[in-house]
């Protein structure tokens, strides 16, 4: 190889992606970050909290220090900031559940060249359906995703200070944007509406976080049910547009204006890309979930949102970071 040529390095880290899923996944199924975080600093350390083979532990550290999420200094191995904040348990913002739950995804990327070809999913995408018995494990999982853009979004609308607020959020999911603003604002109220085995998991966990009391749901379909009229301050559709086609998106953005209030305000969250589609790097990556999973969604660009959301009858929209999210406000 002359000096020149570029260096095979980065092509084979991208090739070999699938080992850093799966070590991390691996790693967080026995709760090594959770036992670095409380001293077990050593391979032996970590076996014996984890009740894992001390091989095992070892070749876990090294793949993590080799990933950038676990630090050597002296023998001994710590979290970085990065594992300590986002894959300790029990931390708000922990996304153990979710890597565990990549680590079981893994398989379904090998249809991505069939899917390509045949430009959607080529099989049903059976997943959407409100008795799916995954909802229970994948709706907690995901939950922890939302919490730095429900707090980004809380400051950006001033949620602290604005009183007897009414919320709604459709197909909410796990209801944390709710939880995190019903936690902001003591006198604020939320409903959200998504098929009832999914609520019936909101309603548990906002009851851990202890704001059931002003937590309502709506058992139903977001594309049937009605939103109502001049009911809300505040509604939020979050992680949705993308798996929706572009009709679907201005038909949802038009009935979530016409339940708003005079003054109200509809908080889109969402993966976004610059217009030009250059970047940012995880929004652009992850339109291959949506090309294998949904028959018309992707990742959308903030044109798309401004042109939608106009169209639906808004007339002030601004776009906020979150990463790797993007929170779009339409007023």
């Amino acid at each position: 190889m002359t000096d020149s040529a570029p260096s095979p390095d980065n092509v084979l880290r991208l090739i070999n992606g699938y080992w850093a899923t799966g070590v991390l996944g691996a790693a967080a199924s026995h709760l090594l970050f959770t036992h670095l975080e409380t001293g077990a600093d050593t391979a032996a350390l970590l076996a014996a909290r984890a009740e894992i083979s001390e091989r095992g532990a070892q070749t876990l550290l090294d793949g993590l220090v080799g990933m950038g999420l676990v630090e050597l200094h002296a023998g001994r191995y710590r979290n970085t900031p990065e594992a300590s904040a986002y894959l300790v348990e029990g931390k708000p913002a922990s996304l153990s559940s979710f890597a565990q739950l990549k680590l079981k995804h893994m398989g379904s990327l090998r249809h991505l060249a069939d899917v390509v070809r045949a430009g959607g999913p080529v099989s049903d995408p059976a997943t959407e359906v409100a008795d799916n018995p995954h909802w229970e494990e994948v709706v907690p999982a995901i939950a922890a995703q939302s919490v730095p853009a429900a707090t980004v979004a809380a400051e950006v609308l001033g949620l602290a200070g604005a009183g007897e607020i009414s919320i709604l959020d459709v197909g909410g999911g796990s209801g944390i944007y709710s939880g995190v603003w019903l936690q902001a604002n003591p006198a604020a109220r939320s409903t959200q509406l998504d098929w009832e085995p999914i609520n019936a998991i909101a309603r548990r966990l906002l009851a851990e976080r202890g704001v059931a009391d002003r937590f309502t749901c709506i058992d139903g379909d977001f594309h049937t049910t009605d939103f109502g009229t001049a009911a809300y301050d505040i509604a939020l559709y979050s992680h949705i547009a993308h798996q929706e086609g572009p009709e679907d998106n201005v038909a949802v953005f038009a009935r979530l204006r016409q339940a708003l209030r005079p003054g109200g305000a509809l908080v889109v969250c969402d993966y976004v890309v610059d217009d030009d589609r250059s970047g940012p790097a995880f929004p652009l990556i992850f339109a291959s979930e949506m090309l294998l999973k949904s028959k018309q969604g992707g990742t959308w660009r903030q044109a798309d949102y401004r042109d939608w959301l106009i169209k639906a009858g808004f007339t002030d929209v601004s776009f906020h970071s979150a990463p790797p999210a993007t929170l779009v406000v339409a007023r």
